[in-house]
């Protein structure tokens, strides 16, 4: 049994957000909050909308009604989210961010009003409520004032990942139907300059607002980020209800177009609920997460940083460098977040070896499996401070797994269920295990309800197994319950795949390398490392007589990287000559994993 490397300190104890909530419920142990928030879902959201003091302009008839699939949350309720992220001190730091090598401070107030100005700039331009405006740039403090701005007029973001290629990003303006785009005119990475202003009038975005473009350059229907902001410093919020769209966010599935997932005012405080409870975030907290808001770990970091009074820490460059070693010491951030394979790149170059992290409390790590080792490499940056490691997904609006400071932290293990929910492990019989698929038990705030693409409840309910009456929702993960009440992740179930932390599907990689030269016919497959770890890409090929690998691989990678993700890596090519197919006709992925394994 893996042992502990932290174990919580009384201070840390009494200090815990979670320990005031249980103190207020009287409850305990945290295995007695823990169970009366799965158990009394309604009680327990009714109580963390207060607890987070979300602001309601009109109070509900009730926390939950509807059917465990299909909840209404909040019925009858008027709000707008934005209004909660600014209950702050007006004073307090609510963004600290690093541009062109000057660190900056933003008070609430600031931003505030930063974020009326852009409220104000959409109403001008015509925007009415419901329109929808996409995003595609860094995570910029910009960025977030579009972000927030778009939802306190009462639009809707559309987000898109600032790596996508033009294609990619025409797709998703197309299933969002955004004809706006807030852009910026180049990104700078790691002394690279890389466009992204081409890139969206490349992808047939109607209308893009720019930040960073001078004077001419843009197209005549286009304008830049000064003069789209209005002088006006206060807007007065658009109202909704609770299950209103805010953001349109992607996520893969094991078909080749993205899932469109609206995300409510309700997904924000599922998000901030986990930030409260599980990452332990007070105020005057600053929070860094290399993110962007194509992930949905970009907003989840907006809401769970503000909505808690918070600072998000932001740098304008690549998370890889010393220059973002030195910012998370300079810019005094308390929670840091990652991806694990981050972690590992920075324990290879040795990156932060020379910062002073001392002033870090905690780290959180998701996105993809994580190495026990790299992870014990990190607590040790901060001098042993906790990993809370967290898991969940774009249509959870956050984990459904993870830990709490009032649990020893075991690097790469999940002490708990997320608070407010509840999971079962089944094997394929539908029989609980100890190593299976993970479903979960609804309703939680949060869950998604509804897909622009795609029927909701095929995706996830058909053919799931019922349990004490309740039809659990299909999530995909396997994970495998260990001695002693911990959790690890295993991977996907079926043919969706973690890369560098952005989930993709094997038929999106599958479609980016389709006209290859000599290529017949091709199968993506995602392998853990031995030991765990960030998941290898590894590319099956049916080749032309005379095509060897060693003139395919190269080709293989140019498309991938170009189509979908200059990060993406394919770090072994397996010619066979024929793909193992089922009965009708799909791809034996699961067989060709074996076959790897074997080898």
């Amino acid at each position: 049994m893996d042992q502990p490397r932290w174990l919580p300190s009384p201070e840390v104890v009494a200090a815990a957000n979670l320990t005031d909530a249980m103190r207020e419920q009287g409850l305990g142990t945290y295995d007695d909050f823990y169970h009366w928030s799965a158990a009394d879902r309604a009680g327990f959201w009714g109580y963390t909308v207060e607890r987070l003091g979300i602001v309601l302009a009109k109070p509900p008839a009730a926390v939950l009604r509807g059917t465990p699939q299909h909840p209404k949350w909040l019925p009858g309720a008027q709000l707008n989210i934005v209004e909660s992220c600014f209950t702050a001190d007006p004073a307090s730091t609510a963004v600290v961010h690093l541009k062109e090598g000057v660190l900056h401070r933003l008070s609430y107030a600031d931003l505030l009003a930063e974020v009326s100005r852009f409220a104000n700039g959409l109403v001008a331009d015509g925007l009415a409520r419901g329109d929808r405006v996409a995003i595609a740039m860094p995570m910029s403090v910009e960025a977030v004032i579009a972000y927030l701005g778009i939802v306190l007029a009462g639009g809707v973001v559309v987000s898109i990942a600032d790596s996508f290629a033009p294609a990619e990003i025409e797709t998703r303006l197309r299933i969002a139907a955004a004809r706006t785009v807030v852009t910026q005119e180049v990104m700078h990475r790691a002394g690279k300059t890389l466009p992204m202003y081409r890139k969206v009038t490349a992808a047939g975005a109607e209308r893009a607002i720019v930040v960073g473009a001078g004077d001419g350059g843009l197209r005549e229907c286009d304008v830049t980020w000064d003069d789209f902001l209005s002088t006006e410093s206060r807007f007065d919020a658009v109202l909704g209800e609770p299950g209103d769209h805010i953001n349109i966010l992607f996520s893969s599935g094991t078909t080749g177009e993205p899932k469109a997932i609206p995300w409510t005012h309700t997904s924000a405080i599922k998000a901030a609920s986990d930030g409260h409870y599980h990452q332990d975030i007070h105020p005057g907290d600053i929070v860094a997460w290399p993110t962007n808001l194509g992930w949905m770990m970009g907003p989840w970091l907006v809401f769970a940083s503000l909505v808690n009074g918070a600072a998000i820490a932001l740098y304008d460059d690549a998370p890889t460098t010393p220059g973002f070693a030195r910012f998370v010491a300079e810019a005094g951030v308390t929670i840091l977040g990652v991806v694990p394979s981050l972690v590992a790149a920075w324990r290879s170059a040795g990156v932060a070896d020379a910062y002073d992290w001392s002033g870090i409390r905690l780290f959180s790590s998701t996105g993809e499996a994580s190495n026990a080792s790299d992870m014990a490499y990190l607590m040790s940056l901060a001098g042993g401070k906790p990993i809370i490691d967290y898991i969940g997904g774009t249509e959870l609006a956050g984990g459904y797994m993870s830990g709490t400071v009032l649990q020893p932290c075991v690097p790469s293990t999940f002490t708990t269920p997320a608070v407010g929910g509840a999971i079962r492990i089944l094997d394929e019989m539908g029989r609980p295990a100890a190593v299976g698929e993970l479903f979960i038990e609804p309703p939680s705030m949060g869950l998604s309800t509804e897909l622009l693409n795609r029927d909701h409840d095929e995706v996830y309910y058909e053919g799931t197994p019922v349990v004490d009456g309740v039809v659990l929702r299909r999530h995909g993960d396997r994970i495998e319950r260990l001695p002693g009440g911990r959790f690890r992740a295993q991977g996907r179930v079926d043919d969706a795949m973690n890369l560098g932390g952005i989930k993709i599907s094997s038929a999106e990689i599958e479609r980016a390398a389709l006209g290859t030269p000599g290529l017949i016919e091709t199968a993506a497959i995602a392998v853990e490392a031995d030991g765990g770890g960030p998941s290898s890409l590894v590319m099956y090929v049916v080749l032309a007589d005379g095509v060897e690998v060693a003139e395919i691989k190269p080709e293989l990678q140019r498309r991938i990287r170009e189509v979908l993700n200059p990060l993406f890596k394919v770090s072994d090519v397996v010619q066979i000559t024929e793909l193992p197919r089922t009965a009708s006709a799909k791809v034996m992925r699961r067989s060709l994993r074996a076959d790897y394994r074997r080898r």
